[in-house]
């Protein structure tokens, strides 16, 4: 059959495509717009903690364009000064940085394994992890820590310094999302390369190092971002398995007794609230290529 290209046909596919070009302009601009609206409060935040303590306290940020006034004061009593965050910070690295690593290590090799390995109960098995996506965080506390107490893990004199318990909880609350998410990721490998690495000789060790990990670092990139944003944020966890001692206190539980304390000094809060930002955003910021490969792998074929 003959597509006759009439000026009829022409005007059509003219009219189509600028109908297109003007939809996308629209969404273009409430997607500017949207994120315009949410880089608002995180400016204001940067702005107010460079402002001196009476501007603070006397007018809101916005007025620094008709009365600019800025100073590193703020800064100097949340890093070195009588509010030092600087332990606090040095905590937050120390409970972030495993708390990441641990479920990804953990969670890759339980993908692979069911993902391209047989076992009895595979399936429900797999269900029963994916299940657990559902409870909520508030219902395990207290029993597993019963089960800290118990095993010697809480406390400060605890292996770990206390740090332990911190760990382990986040690995376990991530463990079944991150089983889930690469599981249903490598499934989107061709099972051709995994059966031609077989016919070489291949074993499963040499398979999953070799083979799938390399594919699979978008995927790891982007859920070790998520990890990484929710536990550096995380407060809660650290309140409970922390036992609140301050020696193993992340950023989030300072900013709370900071808040707690010194509620009307915002010129503390902020600064601190900032340098609390600045990581995860620097984070961010430095991996979205791997977060954005990593949310888009998978969803198309060919």
């Amino acid at each position: 059959m003959t597509v006759i290209d009439t000026p009829l046909a022409k005007l059509e596919t003219a009219a189509e495509s600028s109908r297109k070009q003007l939809g996308n302009r629209w969404a273009s601009a409430a997607a500017l717009l949207i994120a315009i609206l949410w880089t608002i409060p995180t400016a204001g935040l940067f702005i107010t903690s460079f402002r001196p303590e009476n501007d603070i306290n006397t007018s809101g940020w916005w007025t620094v364009v008709t009365n600019p006034s800025f100073t590193f004061d703020n800064y100097k009593a949340v890093l070195s000064g009588q509010y030092s965050l600087t332990d606090f910070f040095v905590n937050s690295f120390v409970i972030t940085i495993p708390a990441v690593i641990i479920p990804i290590s953990i969670a890759t090799m339980a993908a692979y394994a069911f993902a391209w390995m047989r076992f009895p109960m595979k399936n429900t098995i797999f269900i029963l992890v994916f299940a657990l996506q559902i409870v909520p965080i508030q219902v395990t506390m207290i029993p597993l820590l019963k089960l800290y107490v118990n095993l010697g893990l809480a406390g400060n004199d605890a292996p770990g310094g206390g740090f332990y318990t911190i760990w382990l909880s986040h690995a376990a609350f991530a463990l079944p999302l991150a089983i889930y998410l690469l599981h249903n990721f490598m499934l989107e490998i061709p099972g051709e390369l995994v059966e031609s690495a077989r016919v070489d000789g291949a074993g499963h060790v040499q398979i999953f190092t070799r083979l799938i990990l390399p594919l699979m670092t978008p995927a790891i990139a982007a859920f070790a971002i998520l990890q990484f944003l929710w536990v550096w944020n995380d407060l809660l966890v650290a309140l409970v398995f922390g036992g609140g001692s301050l020696d193993i206190s992340p950023l989030t539980v300072a900013l709370a007794n900071l808040s707690g304390t010194r509620g009307a000094d915002w010129y503390l809060l902020s600064a601190g609230a900032f340098v609390s930002l600045v990581v995860p955003l620097i984070v961010f910021l430095s991996l979205q290529r791997f977060f954005v490969r990593g949310l888009l792998a998978g969803s198309v074929k060919g």
